[in-house]
């Protein structure tokens, strides 16, 4: 793809869409402090439980033509993964694996959840174009990396705000991002939830733009997600 990068991965999918004018996102909250975990599980590899796990991507249209098109949300709650636990936290890492294939674009509950931004009716073939895209060898190229793996390379907390160091690499391409989460425990599972703003120039992507950059996508783009691990 045009430099492919982390978790930027959807961003091109938009060329099944339009971009009014570029929406500024907000600026993203400071991270508050956690509280710190009593204790952590016993020591050793815990995997990722997928069916309560989930990655979502929101990308939005940008340039002149942008009411032609949509803003778009895109999931995937097929992650996979596992934590090793050590015996502190900074001590202890996790990676996962997206499966490209498993992006799900505009899911109408998805939408709704994030607010006025994605109304709902988009299009099926506005939808089956993003899809499309997305997959292509231009953009995350499904067909020669299946996958997009994360990896942490170190976890700090600052004043109780948990910060995790990331390798990402997709369709061949290696990235190092931050990013903030949180961590929540009970007696049956560990939680680490999180969502930060991403910019695709930022991370060797070129955004999409079409016709002089009257149709194009922001720059900008909001990354969330949810790993939950059972402990019991």
């Amino acid at each position: 793809m045009c430099k492919r990068v982390g978790v930027a991965l959807v961003v091109l999918g938009l060329a099944a869409c339009g971009a009014p004018r570029p929406r500024a996102l907000a600026p993203q909250t400071p991270n508050q402090p956690a509280p710190i975990l009593q204790a952590l599980p016993a020591p050793g590899t815990y995997p990722i439980d997928s069916s309560k796990s989930e990655l979502r991507v929101l990308v939005y249209r940008a340039g002149a033509l942008a009411r032609l098109g949509h803003n778009h949300v895109l999931v995937n709650r097929a992650v996979s993964g596992s934590v090793q636990i050590a015996a502190t936290l900074s001590a202890s890492s996790f990676s996962i694996s997206v499966p490209v294939k498993s992006f799900i674009v505009d899911d109408s509950q998805a939408r709704s959840e994030e607010g006025s931004d994605f109304p709902d009716g988009v299009p099926e073939d506005a939808k089956a174009g993003t899809f499309s895209n997305l997959q292509s060898a231009m953009v995350l190229n499904a067909g020669q990396f299946p996958a997009i793996t994360v990896k942490s390379t170190a976890i700090t907390s600052t004043q109780g705000a948990l910060s995790a160091a990331l390798t990402i690499n997709i369709a061949g391409h290696e990235s190092i991002v931050h990013a903030p989460f949180t961590l929540d425990s009970d007696s049956h599972s560990l939680t680490a939830a999180g969502s930060l703003e991403l910019k695709q120039t930022a991370i060797g992507l070129t955004p999409y733009s079409l016709m002089l950059g009257a149709l194009q996508v922001q720059d900008a783009m909001r990354l969330k997600f949810k790993f939950v691990v059972p402990i019991s």
